[in-house]
C-alpha cells in the first residue's frame, strides 16, 4: 500500500505504508513489510503507567482524567494544555525549571503568535511532552531517585524498558527521543501487540478495566483535546469514530490505535514520515479493516486529502493505492 500525491492528475510523490493489527494473541491483518520503527510519542500511555506506579497511591487516586490525558499527551501548547501542566507542577511541588524536556514553539499557531505578540519566548511548558516529563520528574522525586530522569539507566527508564519488553513480546532497541528520554524501536507487529495490551487493560465500555493503565487509556479517549490539540489528527480520529478509540500519534509517521471494544491494537506507519500522507493512510487502513468505524462526514472534513497552492486553490490530491 502507498499514498499517492497527485498534482493536476499526475503522480508527484509516493509514500509507502505498513500497518499491523493484533488481536486474540496474533497478527490478524497486515499490509506492507513488517518494518521496525521508533515509537517516539506513540507509547506515552505505557510510560505514564510507570510514572504513576511510582507515585503515592493517594496522589494517583486524586488525579483527574484531564491531568492523566495531559500526562500522555503530545499537546499543542494551547492555553488549556499549559494550564494543566502548571497545575500538575504545583500539585507535585515542582516548577518548570525541574523539567528536562527543553523548550519549543507551540504547535498551535495562534498560541505561538500570541506569545510573540507579548514578546515572550516559549518555555518548557510549551514543549508537547511537558506533561509526560512532569510525571516523570514527580515519580523521581517521590521515589528518591536522581532528578535527571532521562538516563536510560535511571530506575524509571529501566522500568519503562521492562514494560515495553513485556508488552511487545520482544526487547526493543533504545535511542534518545526528541525530548531527551529513551525512545523504543521495534517491529510494527510487536508494537501492535503492545497496543492491543493497552486495549485489553482498558476492558470494554460495558465492563471497563480498573487498573492504572485502564484509567490512562480511558482518560485519553474521553479527553482527546487535552491529549492532542485543535485540528490535529489524533483528536479528529477520536471525535470522528463510531466506537471508543484510544489513539496516539508518534513523530515521523507513526500512529497507534487501541480498540477496547474489540480488544485489538492497530499500528500504521508512513515510511516517509509525511504527516499528510499518514492522515490519509490512517483513514484508509481503518476503513479497510473496520468499515464504517470512522464517520464519512468526519473524514470528509479533513484537509489532508487535498493539495492546495499558496493562495488556497485545490491543485491536487492524496489517495490510498492498495
Amino acid at each position: 500500500m502507498h499514498i499517492e500525491q497527485r498534482r493536476g492528475g499526475l503522480t508527484e510523490t509516493l509514500h509507502p505504508v505498513s500497518a499491523a493489527l493484533w488481536a486474540d494473541g496474533a497478527v490478524r491483518w497486515s499490509v506492507g513489510p513488517d518494518i521496525a520503527s521508533f515509537w517516539r510519542s506513540g507509547c506515552k500511555a505505557l510510560q505514564l503507567t510507570s510514572s504513576l506506579n511510582n507515585l503515592p497511591a493517594e496522589i494517583v487516586a486524586g488525579l483527574t482524567e484531564q491531568e492523566l490525558a495531559i500526562g500522555a499527551a503530545s499537546h499543542s501548547a494551547e492555553p488549556l494544555h499549559v494550564e494543566r501542566v502548571v497545575g500538575l507542577l504545583d500539585r507535585f511541588g515542582l516548577t518548570e525549571a525541574d523539567l528536562r524536556c527543553g523548550a519549543h514553539r507551540p504547535m498551535h499557531e495562534p498560541s505561538a503568535r500570541a506569545l510573540e505578540r507579548k514578546g515572550e519566548k516559549p518555555s518548557q511548558l510549551h514543549n508537547n511532552c511537558s506533561g509526560k516529563h512532569t510525571f516523570m520528574r514527580a515519580a523521581a522525586r517521590y521515589s528518591g531517585w536522581p532528578a535527571d530522569y532521562r538516563d536510560p539507566d535511571h530506575p524509571l527508564q529501566r522500568e519503562n524498558l521492562a514494560r515495553m519488553t513485556e508488552w511487545m513480546g520482544e526487547a526493543p532497541a533504545v535511542a534518545v527521543d526528541g525530548c531527551g528520554v529513551p525512545s523504543f524501536h521495534g517491529r510494527l507487529s510487536a508494537m501492535a501487540r503492545a497496543v492491543a495490551r493497552l486495549a485489553e487493560e482498558m476492558g470494554t465500555r460495558a465492563v471497563p478495566g480498573t487498573g492504572t493503565t485502564a484509567r490512562i487509556g480511558w482518560a485519553m479517549h474521553r479527553n482527546p483535546r487535552f491529549m492532542s490539540g485543535e485540528g490535529r489528527l489524533d483528536l479528529l480520529v477520536v471525535e470522528g469514530a463510531t466506537e471508543p478509540l484510544t489513539v496516539k500519534v508518534g513523530a515521523e509517521g507513526l500512529f497507534t490505535i487501541a480498540l477496547p471494544d474489540r480488544q485489538a491494537g492497530l499500528v500504521v506507519k508512513c515510511h516517509t514520515g509525511n504527516d499528510a500522507a499518514l492522515a490519509v493512510a490512517v483513514a484508509a487502513v481503518l476503513d479497510r479493516v473496520y468499515p464504517g468505524i470512522l464517520r464519512a462526514d468526519a473524514v470528509g472534513g479533513w484537509s489532508w486529502g487535498t493539495v492546495l497552492n499558496v493562495v488556497g486553490v485545490r491543485v491536487g490530491d492524496r489517495r490510498a493505492v492498495w
